[in-house]
């Protein structure tokens, strides 16, 4: 190198621009690219290991809720949901842990939200199981089994002709998007806890509402109002400085009740109108 700059300042006619042109040839080829290439390597590989798989598992779960109209799908869609949250909230510990099980610390109230969420899944699972039977025919009257015939025919006819539209998700795919943007943006906007935090309760809350918003029949309303609530708990336990019994104690009770809540209006449409799709409300 000091050969270079006694040959360039041999050149030069006061020798600080040739020096000067030399200390840049060395600064972009003696090392600067590759430390910026090792650097971008190194973030690549650290975005890769400190991906939060809890935060992926709701916004999964969530975008299976909204969209899928089946409702095996969208009860196992509900429990992961349930489940990734219990696991960001073992993962944050917000709460300090006070057992353990199988080498992981815990806390009672994680345990409880899991057990609480499993109770919510499992009424609106029943509820769906319960009304998708069809009745006794034996104890129907000539103007039910018409009713029910008209119900079936319908429903056969839709299956046969109908099988699969791609318009019956266009709304709730452009929903999904724009709770997706809502959920980026608002904690750049609002931010109340970290980025992790945000994201986890405005795409519960939002998904929640788009679901009701979408939703065709009685335990789609359901899953949204559950997602909702969700949100609810989750900001509350994430942000809450001091989290008391009480207050987790009347979100889990809301939970339990809501569920019950959609279970009692579905047994209560389906008894009318043998079926749980809200359109039939609009038709008689």
């Amino acid at each position: 190198m000091p050969v270079e700059v006694k040959h360039l300042q041999s050149k030069g006619s006061g020798g600080v621009a040739p020096l000067q042109v030399s200390r840049r040839r060395r600064g972009f080829f003696g090392g600067v690219a590759p430390l910026q290439t090792s650097r971008w390597e190194r973030k690549e590989k650290m975005s890769l290991s400190d991906i939060n798989w809890a935060i992926v598992g709701i916004a999964l779960a969530g975008s299976l809720i909204l969209m899928v109209r089946d409702w095996r799908v969208a009860c196992a869609a509900l429990l992961g949901c349930y489940i990734f949250i219990a696991l960001f909230l073992a993962q944050q510990q917000f709460i300090q842990p006070d057992l353990r099980l199988g080498g992981v610390a815990l806390s009672t109230t994680v345990v409880v939200k899991l057990v609480t969420g499993f109770a919510a899944t499992l009424i609106l699972a029943i509820t769906a199981i319960t009304f998708s039977r069809e009745y006794n025919l034996e104890d129907l009257d000539e103007f039910s089994l018409a009713e029910l015939r008209r119900a079936a025919r319908r429903a056969q006819r839709q299956r046969a002709t109908e099988p699969f539209r791609a318009a019956d998700y266009i709304v709730p795919f452009w929903a999904l998007v724009l709770a997706a943007i809502a959920s980026l943006a608002l904690p750049r906007l609002y931010p109340i806890g970290t980025d992790e935090i945000d994201f986890a309760w405005y795409w519960l809350g939002l998904v929640g509402l788009f679901t009701l918003v979408t939703a065709s029949d009685t335990l789609k309303i359901g899953l949204g109002l559950l997602l909702c609530a969700s949100s609810v708990d989750l900001l509350y336990t994430a942000v809450s400085s001091t989290v008391q019994v009480f207050p987790l104690a009347m979100l889990s009770l809301m939970t339990i009740v809501l569920a019950l809540a959609v279970a009692y209006l579905s047994g209560l449409l389906y008894g009318r109108l043998k079926t749980l799709e809200l359109n039939e409300l609009y038709q008689n």
